[in-house]
């Protein structure tokens, strides 16, 4: 296989920077650097191997070799239930939780962006082998190779590219009142605070958001309550929530209006600026699990009407 060497190295190469490309240790810290960003370049590094190694293996008549592609397949599959595990075992840990919703979210992406790792390896292995059979020099071979990888890394990058909730709605300060214990924002009830002290620190430093749908793709999305779990959770790590453990009050809840499809949600956070509230809210991904498209369907083009 060494004679196939300048086919697979660049490919391992490009495979590998694709998965780099697609890494993010963000606010969210997640996966967590070191260990959990090394586990996933580790598994790029494979991934891109086994997509290299594809086409010289055929090449060279030796098929077992590819069956590995099949069992690659498997090792993602078990990738994706470890993180979902991983995820699952420290949630108990957050204030605000994340959700199941959200945590499969996670799980399927990195599963995902290592098919996509092993892909990158693959089509860069295909353009360089075949360009060559068809006579071009090895260093134009693998000039394009690298061409078209980068082109396919580009590619998959806006393929993956997530929408957030500024892209399905309008996200606008809101005003928290009390109507006896009962906080409201903007007219919705939300809950019960039972304790004088509670209502006066969410009068004092209490900030809310309406988030407002622009279509019924929106509404039907803001519904999900994995979607506002998400919200909530994303609220409270950028803007750091004002609570510990056993107090119910200072949780986030993000509630939904029957009657208009709006979502308005109230917390107390570290640092009280709304704009900064609204901007976060904004910043947060739609869950794959919890977006709908009724306009997309006749019945519910007719009903929008």
């Amino acid at each position: 296989m060494f004679e196939y060497a300048h086919i697979i190295i660049p490919s391992i190469i490009l495979g590998v920077f694709s998965r780099l490309s697609m890494l993010r240790s963000d606010y969210r810290q997640y996966p967590s650097y070191p260990q959990g960003v090394f586990s996933h370049i580790t598994l790029g590094i494979v991934s891109a191997s086994l997509g290299a190694v594809a086409v010289p293996a055929l090449a060279e008549k030796e098929f077992a070799a590819v069956t590995f592609l099949a069992l690659a397949a498997q090792q993602f599959r078990d990738v994706r239930s470890l993180e979902r595990q991983s995820l699952d075992n420290i949630e108990p840990t957050e204030l605000v939780a994340r959700g199941t919703a959200y945590i499969e979210d996670i799980a399927k992406a990195f599963e995902a962006r290592n098919y996509m790792t092993m892909l990158t390896g693959l089509v860069v292995s295909i353009v360089i082998y075949f360009l060559e059979r068809r006579g071009v020099s090895v260093n134009l071979s693998v000039l394009a190779g690298f061409i078209v990888g980068f082109a396919v890394i580009i590619y998959f990058n806006k393929a993956i590219r997530r929408e957030t909730v500024q892209d399905i709605a309008d996200v606008r300060p809101a005003t928290i009142t009390f109507e006896g214990p009962l906080l409201a924002i903007n007219g919705v009830v939300i809950m019960n605070i039972g304790l004088k002290a509670s209502r006066k620190i969410y009068q004092e430093n209490g900030i809310a958001v309406e988030i407002i749908p622009k279509n019924e793709n929106g509404i039907a999305t803001l519904g999900n309550l994995g979607q506002r779990q998400a919200i909530q959770h994303n609220a409270s790590i950028l803007l750091g929530i004002r609570k510990d453990v056993d107090e119910p009050d200072f949780t986030p809840i993000a509630r939904r209006d029957p009657h208009t499809g709006n979502v308005v949600m109230a917390i107390v956070t570290m640092e009280p600026d709304v704009e900064c509230l609204v901007q976060a809210v904004k910043s947060t991904i739609v869950l794959e699990s919890a977006k709908r498209k009724p306009l997309d369907s006749r019945v519910g083009r007719k009903a929008a009407d």
